[in-house]
């Protein structure tokens, strides 16, 4: 299979960008656990689903400009 260099790109900044995320939660869920979410934890978790959707929003306006 031959994958082009610019779809690559798009693959790898995806993925790092989905890895982020998947990280980011579960940072937030060990270090706000007590027996459940708590508050905190709720509204930390909240802002790593904003810097996520920024992120790809970033990143999708980045990779539509490159040429």
């Amino acid at each position: 299979m031959n994958v082009e260099g610019e779809t690559l790109r798009d693959i790898v900044v995806s993925v790092g960008a989905v890895g982020f995320f998947i990280v980011g939660t579960l940072v937030v869920g060990s270090q706000f656990d007590s027996g459940g979410l708590t508050e905190q934890g709720a509204l930390a978790l909240v802002a790593v689903i904003v810097a996520f959707i920024l992120l790809m929003t970033v990143l999708g306006y980045w990779l539509a400009n490159q040429h």
